[in-house]
């Protein structure tokens, strides 16, 4: 593991800032109707940026191309945030507050919300597959079918269907482990595998960075729903509270505050595991991002 702190702060404050910079770059304001100004309030200027630091931390274990993994980088956070203004939307969960500030909806109205998400989706793919030989077919093809299959029908987008289909439902452990490794783990389970596409990691190592993928995703969840009900809004940047006010299935509400912290400690450690597993020489970036994970204030 990472024995430097102040180094893996040091890595993450330079790959947040190269993922912003990229951001910016590639979410253009010169879409019609400010439908592009839409766009880059959803993408910039707030977040951890966590899925596009596992693309990175994992493209470099495996060093993979640096160019390629930038732009899945991006790509991810950009699924990310189309997802996030849509589920904030009023026909969703109806939130108010993003990142510390109004919702994409609030903003700039219902219409633009929906059209912003939908671009930034598309844009998303077309990152991966540039015309000027970033990134080659064969692993631009990779890439597209990794974080569709995350985001579609069997992952984000399934889960957050089971979600809304559950408020007022009591869910039993395993079924709310299903939910949301679709609904969250999905995309941060991809966003490893994703960086690991761009280099040459043989099989044995795939199946120990999906195990890891898996295990970080599940813990990230668990996570949240402690912080929803021990942090304060101002704190988290989103309304603090509201999966109990909309009477949503929670690992706090099945197994109570303590358990839940509980057992995202375990699931933390089971990601370590596969880590230590995977006979990649220097993880110690990756062990941090679990460590963060699971120890993050907000």
């Amino acid at each position: 593991m990472l024995s430097d702190q102040g180094a893996f702060v040091a890595w993450r404050q330079a790959r947040q800032d190269a993922v912003e910079a990229a951001l910016s770059e590639w979410v253009s304001a010169d879409a019609p109707a400010g439908l592009g100004d839409a766009m880059r309030y959803a993408v910039l200027d707030g977040g951890k940026r966590l899925r596009p630091l596992l693309v990175l931390a994992a493209s470099e274990a495996v060093a993979g191309s640096a160019e390629a993994a930038m732009r899945a980088a991006c790509a991810v956070e950009l699924i990310h945030a189309y997802s996030l203004v849509h589920d904030d939307m009023p026909c969703m969960d109806n939130d108010v507050l993003r990142r510390g500030k109004p919702t994409v909806h609030v903003r700039y109205g219902e219409a633009q919300a929906l059209l912003a998400g939908d671009a930034l989706q598309a844009l998303a793919f077309e990152l991966l597959v540039p015309d000027d030989g970033s990134v080659g077919p064969a692993m631009a093809a990779q890439l597209c079918r990794q974080m569709a299959r995350a985001a579609g029908a069997n992952g984000m987008a399934g889960g957050q269907a089971v979600d809304l289909a559950s408020v007022g439902h009591v869910l039993d452990q395993p079924a709310l482990e299903a939910m949301h490794r679709k609904k969250t783990g999905a995309l941060l389970q991809a966003s490893v595998l994703m960086g690991a596409a761009t280099g040459q990691a043989d099989r044995d190592v795939l199946v120990h960075l999906a195990r890891y993928g898996a295990s970080l995703g599940l813990a990230f969840q668990v996570v949240d729903d402690v912080l929803d009900v021990t942090a304060d809004s101002a704190t988290l940047g989103k309304t603090a509270g509201k999966d109990a006010a909309a009477d949503k299935p929670t690992f706090v509400s099945l197994l109570g505050l303590e358990a839940a912290q509980a057992y995202a400690d375990s699931v933390i450690d089971e990601a370590h595991q596969a880590l230590d597993h995977s006979g990649l020489p220097d993880a110690g970036i990756l062990h941090a991002l679990a460590d963060w994970v699971g120890r993050r204030a907000y």
